[in-house]
């Protein structure tokens, strides 16, 4: 299960994401994502509440960044051990800003 809270204003967009990102959420994510990008020129994905992040995930990460070009910036905010360590391991550590 995740729960995705968001936030847009003033070319800002704040997802607050809770649970599990896997297969059966990654779906739901991308498309909540790529409906909001028009007009965003700062994505952030807050996983302080993410307990789980899987390939499909990973994946939808690849795919927002990608659809949100070079309108702007994305990055991981509140990223807890366990999620760092994969995103390292995929190298996604080198590709947006994770913190």
């Amino acid at each position: 299960m995740l729960n995705i809270n968001k936030e847009i204003e003033n070319g800002k967009a704040v997802f607050n994401l809770e649970g599990r990102l896997d297969m059966i959420t990654a779906p739901m994510l991308e498309e909540e994502l790529l409906a909001s990008l028009d007009g965003v020129t700062e994505l952030i994905l807050d996983f302080k509440d993410l307990m789980y992040i899987s390939s499909a995930g990973i994946r939808v990460l690849l795919t927002a960044q990608e659809a949100l070009g070079k309108q702007g910036e994305m990055k991981l905010i509140q990223v807890n051990e366990m999620i760092r360590g994969i995103l390292e391991m995929t190298g996604i550590t080198s590709l947006m800003p994770v913190e």
